[in-house]
């Protein structure tokens, strides 16, 4: 064991609230059972297979109220292994659900035995037509495709509030739809095709010429089946009548019996009712999307009512003027809302009943812009509007900021909600639709229902097309509340149906918590349609049994999750799953969600139990360890939680005494670490050149194993060569900033394949081109911006450097009349805000007087302006790194190295490249997985620079892609030099 080696036990929960109802039973510690996971281990090979009891909780969740734990999962990479595991089930009586994203939200990426996970390896978007078609894995995220799109000028139809990180086989699989996609611009209206690999295994492009005759050759029973059905329902004209009527407005609810209408062939047929099916009827391996024309020019505005029906009632007004989107948020829902950032918080003060109508135009150009305003405008002047807190306006604008500000708080609803609901309560999230001209005796009859019994839900919706969606809140754990909540759902089921005829599920598909009502709204007679279909396609009922179609009454009720409390920062959370397209673990370990869920199942264990004991040795690794810390998934949570922190505080919690005080004690002597470190990095150097890398490499690889992988980092080939002892020369008289090199600009040269000055060299030359002269403090070495202590949750350490620095940067910047331009993203991050809660109360005083710039946004807003572009390279990529996004500084990064480039290229996958100062050394194999997808792009065409703005995502960018990066301050240093 190694030297420093932390324990298992310092992650414990200090408070369990077990033993839960449907926590892991004991006898599932050891994982997924014999012979099951040699048998797929020596089936798939096993690095395709997990099976400890950490990876099975880990997938044990969607955005629902459910909780299956599987008996293994398996990541597929290819059809081969979808189609093996499918035969392995069959021969097995085995079953197998596929997930992908899991932001379901009704349980339906949740299986009890084979979980298939088909988000890792199943990622690309190819555009086609000039963008009016695309051709797209299942894995990849709505805003992912539409970024590819964007580019063309288009932009798929669905566009679900989750499109940051559900996948286009789940939107397939669901139909869903969103904001504007309403009934004409759904998965089933622009679905050109898609492949898809039978139960039995048969692959099916449903855009082959001769897919009909090979599925007949391979499936004659099916197609015959499928024909004999179609004719049924031709038959019937009442039938026909219905199926016709139930799709005049949303509806997710069963199978899509209108294929059957709709279809001329098997395949034809088969294509739509795969649309909807949950992953009931077959995998999804691609899909081809009819794409829409991207109008660029808009009006929104967010109008006030003061009341659910009164704002239902102007809906159908704004349909008629030819809104895109009118969408609905309640009372509840806008003062949840004030969690999300740039909400205004006044919003807090809304009266209970007041309602919002977020209502949308969109146009081609600027003349049909102005005439869309000029609609909206004259309906304003009729309504019931009200302005009960300072920042209503009531009117429309063109303001991009202000529309986006709009959206968010819209597309943030189930979260929002969800983080604000009662810590310890399960969340369930309804979706109905009615006739639009229904909605607002639909909103009463709904209010009336929830007041009966005692639910105070927040609701919100796609008003324009009758959908809604409310929330409710109860505690899973209380039989007494899980009745309260079945009576509710009774009556509201029989409401909908019964009053309004409509759809019970109209864009979230089925899912567990509807399968049960199927029968209610489309009756025995098409349900037994649905039965017969499930039987002809999955004559053994291999696929995900239960999620769509299910006799039995209470099966919504069986399933449900608790959610106990761990640590406050965390209780929030829904398992949304927002967070996980930003993570940079997401391929290699666990996500933000993920290890929340993993601190649930802890807290529902009893001590003593040998499933925690599990979780808490695979915890270490797999949720501290190679979390890079960068807290991105805050910026994606709708609620801000900061999962990063957390992995941050447990690293803090791992920490001996000893360790805090050598900590404390390195901050306290910076100035001799800091050389230390330049000298040991300027010996290996020479050791690399003498011997090569391979010696070095073997001797930190020596010390890492004797002292703790977590603490010694590993030599890699990339890191670059010693700074120089000396920084330039710089005068205090007519400076116009504070320059601080960041201490890794003091300890790692540049490039060492691109000549020419350093980069305190070249910030120093630029700025003095721009007439902005800079000037660097004398005694700024032996300081820090105190992130490496913040980083690794060293408490004590960070308490001494960020005290240190915000004193001696209030001095150097003649307490904050001077900007303080730092050099790094990750530094000024840290000191602008995270060196925040470790300062005395007399230092926070003097760190809101300072102005703490980064030198990227100096260059784009200060020099550019007065310099002159002598020399242009072709083209340029950029990597913005994770504080710049933090920051907001991404606009300034385009902006200088577009004065450099004549193309500017901003990968559509750049994301966070785990370096995180030395994680990438500490844990390289986290960089690689972060960064692999990033890096597929780079390397797919020549580019003339590789800019970023940190020295260290530089390096971590170079291990990934082999290219030499490099800041984007030492470009402009070339294309400005006389």
């Amino acid at each position: 064991m190694p030297l420093l080696e932390p324990k298992p036990g310092a992650l414990r929960p200090r408070g369990t609230s077990g033993p839960a109802p449907d926590r892991v039973p004991e006898h599932r510690a050891a994982g997924t059972p014999e012979p099951l996971r040699t048998e797929l281990a020596e089936l798939l090979g096993a690095e395709k297979v997990l099976w400890k009891v950490s990876d099975l909780v880990r997938y044990a969740t969607d955005a629902s109220p459910y909780r299956f734990v599987p008996q293994v999962v398996v990541i597929a990479e290819d059809i081969d292994d979808v189609s093996a595991v499918l035969s392995y089930a069959h021969g097995r009586q085995r079953e197998v659900v596929f997930r992908a994203a899991g932001t379901s939200l009704n349980g339906q990426a949740q299986g009890e035995d084979i979980l298939v996970d088909v988000r890792r390896h199943w990622t690309g978007v190819e555009v086609l037509a000039g963008g009016r078609r695309a051709r797209i894995q299942p894995g990849t995220t709505v805003f992912r495709a539409n970024a590819a799109l964007a580019r063309h000028g288009r932009v798929l139809g669905p566009d679900p509030a989750s499109a940051l990180a559900c996948t286009l086989g789940g939107v397939v699989a669901n139909n869903a739809s969103g904001m504007m996609a309403g009934t004409t611009r759904n998965s089933y209206r622009m679905l050109s095709s898609l492949t898809l690999v039978l139960p039995g295994g048969t692959v099916v492009d449903t855009a082959d010429p001769l897919a009909d005759e090979e599925l007949a050759r391979a499936e004659p029973a099916l197609c015959q089946g499928l024909m004999q059905i179609k004719a049924e329902i031709e038959a019937d004209p009442a039938l026909v009548a219905r199926i016709r009527a139930k799709y005049e407005i949303k509806n997710t609810t069963g199978y899509r019996l209108d294929a059957y209408l709709d279809g001329n062939t098997p395949v034809e047929i088969l294509r739509g009712l795969t649309v909807g099916s949950e992953g009931t009827l077959g995998f999804i391996a691609e899909v081809v999307f009819d794409t829409l024309p991207l109008d660029r020019e808009l009006c929104s505005a967010l109008l006030f009512f003061p009341s659910l029906p009164a704002a239902a009632a102007a809906v159908p007004l704004f349909n008629e003027a030819g809104a895109l989107a009118v969408e609905l948020m309640d009372g509840n829902t806008l003062r949840a809302s004030v969690s999300v950032a740039g909400v205004p918080a006044d919003w807090a003060d809304l009266p209970k009943d007041t309602t919002a109508l977020l209502v949308e135009f969109r146009a081609p150009d600027e003349a049909g812009r102005d005439a869309c305003e000029r609609r909206a405008t004259r309906l304003l002047a009729g309504l019931d509007l009200v302005a009960p807190v300072a920042s209503v306006t009531n009117a429309f604008t063109r303001d991009p900021r202000t529309i986006g500000g709009y959206w968010t708080a819209r597309r943030a609803f189930v979260t929002a909600v969800g983080g604000a609901r009662a810590a310890g309560t399960t969340l369930i999230t309804e979706d109905f639709a009615v006739p639009p001209s229904r909605l607002a005796e639909a909103c009463e009859a709904l209010l009336e229902l929830q007041a009966e019994h005692g639910f105070d839900a927040a609701v919100a919706g796609h008003a324009a097309h009758g959908n809604l969606h409310f929330l409710l809140a109860f505690d899973a754990a209380d039989p007494a509340d899980v009745e309260r909540y079945a009576a509710f759902m009774d009556a509201f089921c029989r409401l909908t149906v019964e009053r309004f005829d409509g759809s019970l599920k109209a864009e979230h598909s089925t899912g567990r918590n509807m399968a049960p009502f199927l029968e209610l709204e489309w009756g025995a007679g098409a349900t037994e349609l649905m039965w017969r279909t499930k039987r002809l396609v999955d004559p053994e009922g291999v696929l995900a049994p239960r999620v769509l179609l299910d006799r039995d009454p209470r099966a919504h009720l069986r399933g449900l999750k608790t959610i106990p409390r761990v640590e406050a920062v965390a209780d929030p959370c829904i398992e949304c799953g927002f967070c996980e397209p930003t993570c940079p673990s997401q391929d290699l370990t666990t996500t933000p969600r993920q290890r929340i869920v993993l601190r649930r199942e802890m807290a529902r264990q009893q001590p003593g139990s040998r499933v925690l004991d599990g979780l808490l040795d695979a915890y270490g690794y797999d949720a501290v360890d190679t979390c890079a810390g960068d807290s991105t998934c805050k910026l994606a949570c709708p609620v801000g939680i900061d999962t990063g922190a957390l992995m941050r505080d447990f690293r803090h919690r791992r920490h001996s005494a000893r360790e805090e005080r050598a900590a404390a004690l390195a901050a306290r002597r910076f100035r001799a670490v800091e050389a230390a470190a330049r000298l040991a990095v300027a010996t290996a150097d020479k050791l690399t050149d003498r011997l090569g890398d391979r010696v070095v490499e073997a001797v930190t690889r020596a010390a890492r194993r004797a002292v703790r992988p977590d603490l010694v980092p590993q030599w890699l080939p990339q890191i670059p060569g010693a700074a120089a002892r000396r920084l330039p020369a710089t005068r205090r008289v007519g400076a116009s900033a504070v320059y601080y090199p960041a201490c890794v600009n003091r300890i790692f040269g540049g490039p060492g394949r691109r000549p020419g000055p350093s980069l305190p060299e070249a910030v120093v030359a630029v700025s003095e081109r721009a007439g902005k002269p800079v000037w660097i403090p004398g005694d700024a070495p032996g300081t820090c911006c105190a992130t490496i202590w913040h980083s690794k949750g060293y408490d004590a350490g960070n308490r001494v450097m960020a005290n240190r620095i915000v004193e001696a940067a209030w001095g150097w910047t003649a307490g904050g009349r001077l900007p303080l331009v730092v050099d790094a993203s990750s530094c000024t991050l840290g000191l602008a805000h995270e060196v925040v809660p470790y300062l005395t109360e007399e230092n926070r005083v003097l760190h809101a007087e300072l102005h703490i710039v980064d030198s990227v946004v100096w260059a784009a807003e200060e020099l550019l302006p007065h310099l002159e572009i002598r020399r242009t390279v072709g083209s340029a990529v950029l990597h913005p790194t994770c504080s710049m996004r933090h920051l907001g500084d991404e606009a300034q990064l385009r902006a200088v190295a577009g004065a450099c480039a004549d193309e500017v290229v901003v990968p559509d996958d750049a994301g966070c490249c785990a370096f995180a100062g030395d994680r990438g050394m500490l844990h390289p194999e986290l960089t690689a997985s972060a960064t692999a997808r990033e890096a597929a792009e780079v390397t797919a065409r020549p580019f003339d620079a590789h800019l970023s703005a940190n020295r260290m995502c530089e390096v971590g960018m170079d291990r990934a892609t082999g290219r030499g990066y490099y800041s984007v301050l030492l470009e402009l240093e070339h294309v400005t030099r006389p």
